[in-house]
């Protein structure tokens, strides 16, 4: 029968134990010297050790012919406590025996003495998973419990346990086992299989385990079963569902550029690929991990785990620490979203469609120095004429991001000046326009939207017309899509689409963007329906576009 490689390859001995040096020394001191305790606590991320060690120490202490604190693994004690025909060891699941019942009932066992092993040893796993009621049982037993028991208790989640439990155990935890180790456990275990690996797919491998290695085994169980004789770096990738490290690094230069055409085309290959869409955002976090190593250390080669080192540091140069940082906040975000998701493509889209709007952000320090310095933001399509009550020309040299610069500097001195923006004059065809026309017309509108800015028309595909009267087109968005709404109500975003809208029918329309769930309460009013928009002097929209719509209240004279 065939046995999974991290059961047949589980370490014998303490020297066996990968990464746990400061565990497994200390415990062949006491099985040296017959200091056994008689309650452990092995805590630590899964795949460490804790089992396997657990195992290693109940051999130890009840070993006929012990080898420098490890067992002999050949006395009838050891093959007995392998092989399972000794039930003076035994192994609990905390998770499916976990109430005051079982506790009782092991509590009324360990009174007797073992009947052939020196000492009885219970092995409770997940024992956080135990009731409130069942610590409690079990907490008189672990405080006094006879000569001839040992309690070994494992556990992922040590936080979980009472400190009346926790104060009556030997504490050890287990740490996360490095890349290096991994890697070398696997070639060790290739070799003897006689199977040829790739260093890159071994690392691969061990990236992806997080520092178990349980989990490193089980990938490369996978890799054995889909080709036991030579494993490529391709092969893991497509076995493993993990996108090719030169895809990412090409997305990320994509996104660097505001390529969003290409990153899209390229989220699309990956989905078409079968690839998993949260495995890939947990790729680019820890591509954009490694960027900010590259970024800030002196020496990254010592602490990114790649033999791509000098590739990050290529890429990194024209990318500031707060870009690196916003990325890191904003994939985070998606990873979460993405585990709850039933769409988690659209989270992806979604995020990176922020990525590559970062710099388009001002900070708010940054939008109270120009209105100091009596420059407001600039907008593609805005008019660019000072706010009211400025006259002298303005001469600061910090300008707003823009796709394309609407200016010219003659030097670093120069005067600034800028002119509006043109825009095609559209008229008024006196022709009847219906809901129901716009509907019928929608696709031919988002495709022109599309071949104009396909980051605009990843935004607008989500909405829904819901109205149209007096020229005003209201446009929502479900719930779950409130970037979406945020992000193409911004005046330069929400200005194009009313251009490519009224170009495309002939009318002068205005397009107002909710979510459903405030439009239900918006249009319970009777005069939202008829609502139109009053012309404001320059100096009134100077200060919307500062403070922003929700906030400034217009009012008339005599209110």
């Amino acid at each position: 029968m065939y046995q999974a490689l991290y059961r047949k390859y589980r370490p014998k001995t303490f020297d066996e134990v990968l990464g746990q040096e400061h565990i497994t020394r200390t415990l062949r001191q006491q099985v040296l010297k017959g200091n056994i305790g008689h309650a452990y606590l092995f805590s630590g991320t899964r795949g460490t050790g804790k089992t396997s060690a657990a195992k290693i120490l109940s051999r130890a202490v009840n070993c006929l012919n012990p080898q420098d604190g490890n067992p002999c693994n050949e006395c009838e004690i050891c093959r007995g406590i392998i092989d399972e025909s000794i039930m003076d060891v035994i192994e609990m699941d905390a998770a499916s025996n976990n109430s005051v019942d079982d506790v009782r009932d092991l509590k009324e066992k360990v009174i007797y003495p073992p009947a052939r092993a020196k000492y009885k040893v219970y092995i409770i796993d997940e024992v956080h998973m135990l009731s409130k009621g069942a610590f409690n049982a079990l907490l008189k037993t672990l405080e006094e419990p006879p000569k001839h028991l040992i309690f070994i208790l494992a556990t992922t989640e040590p936080e979980r346990l009472p400190q009346t439990i926790l104060s009556r155990c030997q504490r050890f935890d287990f740490k996360r086992i490095t890349n290096k180790d991994i890697v070398e456990n696997m070639k060790r275990i290739t070799n003897s299989l006689n199977i040829n690996i790739e260093d890159k797919a071994l690392s691969l491998i061990a990236r992806n385990s997080d520092g178990a290695m349980r989990d490193a085994l089980s990938l490369l169980d996978q890799c054995i079963s889909f080709n036991d004789e030579d494993i490529t770096y391709e092969d893991a990738t497509n076995i493993l569902g993990i996108a090719n490290k030169f895809l990412i690094f090409d997305m990320v230069e994509n996104i660097k550029e505001k390529n969003l055409e290409k990153v899209l085309f390229k989220i699309d290959e990956i989905v078409q690929n079968g690839k998993d869409i949260n495995q890939f955002i947990k790729d680019l976090i820890r591509h954009f991990r490694d960027l900010m190593i590259a970024k800030t250390s002196h020496n990254p080669a010592e602490i990114v785990e790649s033999e791509d080192v000098e590739r990050y540091i290529e890429q990194v140069k024209d990318m500031s620490l707060e870009y690196i940082l916003k990325s890191l906040e904003i994939l985070n975000s998606a990873e979460v979203q993405g585990k709850w998701s039933t769409q988690p493509r659209i989270i992806l889209e979604m995020a990176v469609i922020k990525m590559v709007s970062i710099e388009k952000e001002l900070s708010l320090e940054e939008r109270i120095e120009r209105l100091e310095k009596g420059i407001r933001p600039v907008s593609v399509g805005q008019r660019n004429t000072p706010p009211s009550g400025i006259s002298k020309p303005i001469t600061n040299e910090r300008t707003a991001i823009e796709e394309r610069p609407l200016v010219k500097k003659e030097s670093p001195s120069a005067t600034v000046k800028e002119g509006p923006v043109e825009k095609t004059e559209i008229v008024d065809d006196g022709s009847e326009l219906s809901l129901e026309t716009i509907k019928a017309e929608w696709q031919k509108v988002l495709q022109n939207i599309k071949n104009k800015k396909i980051n605009i028309y990843a935004l607008i595909m989500e909405g829904e017309l819901i109205s149209f009267e007096n020229n005003l087109l209201i446009i929502a968005y479900n719930d779950g899509f409130g970037f979406h709404k945020e992000a193409i109500s911004s005046p330069q975003n929400k200005e194009l689409v009313e251009e490519i809208v009224s170009r495309y029918f002939n009318k002068n329309i205005t397009i107002h963007f909710y979510m459903k769930s405030e439009l239900t309460t918006k249009l319970n009013s009777k005069n939202e329906a008829k609502e139109t928009i009053p012309e404001k002097s320059q100096g009134i929209q100077d200060v919307i576009d500062f403070f922003g719509e929700d906030i400034v209240e217009i009012r008339k004279e005599g209110d």
